[in-house]
């Protein structure tokens, strides 16, 4: 049997999951090769850059997909699990599960068509691609900003499920990452995780130490943080003597609290989820390059005769 693609192992993965119980992704890997009947040397080919076997890969994929539409979960690093919808999903498709039916789901719509750069246009990358008006320039750009999307989701679920002194050495290392801080051991001097779940402290703005920010951060899953929460912290400020601040929180911010920031003359810059991991792959915090792929064109002065 032939490596199936990623949208056939959707359903069967799911259904390996229908004990509801957390489960590790290698041990999925294993049981869709064995689900396929797959040979030693199917298990093992690998895509075309070499880096990781055509089994993985889909499985990998399929997981993405079925997670951006909300049909599992991950629980903890490396592990999926499923969701209510993800139980109704099985109900629904007794035989396959593909694209077309992900759709159903505005998580999944979302996710699949990423705004295109320019404000002016209407139509998303994605949306051209489909008609097959696009060029091979502007598919490419679709592809690495779904790629990007996908691994800005999975960040944030890993940085969720981590344990609160990993919280806190990363919060360190992304100022670091950003030019904040000074030296790694100073800048893990001046933070510490605090019995309200979040990183608390000082920390400098230049190498010198000419001026400080006030730090804090929330590990938070679903918790919207709110105005209050902004209010007390801006308290915060004036206790320490400190004209500069920033709050991160791996969940997001209210339009209250967003509006409020807005109001006031100190300088606080707020960073939910979604930047947190954006800032994370820029400044390749908990990332590596997978691959890189050049785009070549004509050098015309080696062709000129004059």
């Amino acid at each position: 049997m032939a490596i199936p693609d990623y949208q056939t192992v959707m359903r069967p993965l799911l259904a390996m999951l229908e004990d509801g119980q957390p489960h590790r992704l290698s041990d999925l890997y294993q049981k869709i090769s064995d689900h396929y009947q797959l040979t030693e040397e199917e298990r093992k080919q690998r895509i075309n850059s070499g880096r990781q076997a055509v089994i993985r890969n889909r499985v990998g994929w399929a997981r993405t997909y079925l997670h951006k539409a909300g049909l599992l979960s991950l629980p903890i690093r490396a592990h999926c699990q499923i969701t209510e919808r993800g139980h109704k999903a099985l109900l629904d498709n007794p035989e396959t599960l593909n694209n077309q039916y992900l759709k159903n789901f505005p998580e999944f719509v979302a996710f699949q068509s990423p705004k295109a750069k320019s404000a002016d246009q209407d139509d998303t990358v994605a949306e051209v691609t489909a008609e097959g008006t696009a060029t091979p320039e502007e598919v490419l750009e679709a592809a690495h900003e779904q790629l990007k999307q996908a691994l800005a989701a999975e960040l944030l679920e890993t940085v969720k499920s981590a344990t609160p002194e990993f919280f806190e050495g990363l919060v360190v290392d992304l100022m670091l990452a950003m030019g904040y801080g000074g030296s790694r051991k100073e800048a893990g001097q001046a933070t510490q995780y605090t019995a309200d779940g979040g990183v608390d402290g000082v920390i400098n703005e230049d190498p010198l130490g000419l001026d400080t920010i006030y730090l804090q951060a929330k590990r938070y899953t679903d918790t919207t943080v709110g105005r209050p929460d902004i209010q007390a912290f801006v308290g915060a400020l004036e206790m320490k003597r400190a004209r500069k601040g920033v709050f991160i929180t791996t969940s997001r911010f209210s339009s209250e609290a967003l509006e409020y920031i807005a109001m006031i003359e100190k300088r606080v810059v707020l960073i939910d989820g979604k930047q947190l991991a954006d800032l994370m792959i820029k400044h390749n915090l908990g990332v590596s390059i997978k691959e890189t792929y050049q785009i070549k064109a004509i050098d015309s002065d080696y062709f000129s005769e004059d």
